[in-house]
């Protein structure tokens, strides 16, 4: 799949039809597509704003909209490249250093993902899909070890 490209404009509309070719589709062909959704994100910066992207509140707010309109965002975001991480990034609390890299606030991103697998779990669960395995992969991206009994509390 081609990156999803989203540009100034869009940004600063909280434009999400760059979203439409890959959310527009039915729930169970997007989840049997996987981990595929890479944004790219072209936002300027003056070279010497020191500022990472998930800094600058213009594509937060940006992914904060889109995280609302799609909650499955997270679990179509592909892994290797960082749309995942660089995606939780704009909605988690974190700090960012040039020598220890991206941080999360540990509580923000223990409530964070919590909620959302309860929510993907359920979602995936009333399309008729078992995507616990896939949300197992997708917190453990995020540097969050999940106790195998977690999934044993959702009924």
């Amino acid at each position: 799949m081609d990156p999803v490209l989203i540009n100034a404009a869009a940004i600063r509309q909280l434009d999400l039809s760059p979203l439409a070719v890959s959310m527009d589709l039915p729930l169970t062909e997007l989840l049997d597509r996987g981990p595929v959704v890479e944004l790219r994100f072209d936002w300027p910066r003056d070279p010497e704003d020191p500022r990472e992207l998930a800094e600058c509140p213009e594509p937060r707010l940006w992914a904060l909209r889109a995280d609302a309109r799609f909650p499955w965002l997270p679990l179509l975001l592909e892994r290797d490249h960082g749309s995942l991480i660089r995606h939780v990034a704009m909605v988690v609390p974190h700090e960012f250093s040039r020598t220890e890299g991206l941080r999360f606030e540990p509580q923000a991103l223990e409530l964070w993902i919590t909620h959302r697998l309860m929510q993907l779990d359920d979602l995936c669960r009333n399309h008729g899909r078992s995507m616990r395995g896939n949300l197992s992969q997708m917190a453990a991206a995020l540097g969050y070890e999940l106790d195998d009994s977690f999934w044993s509390l959702l009924i």
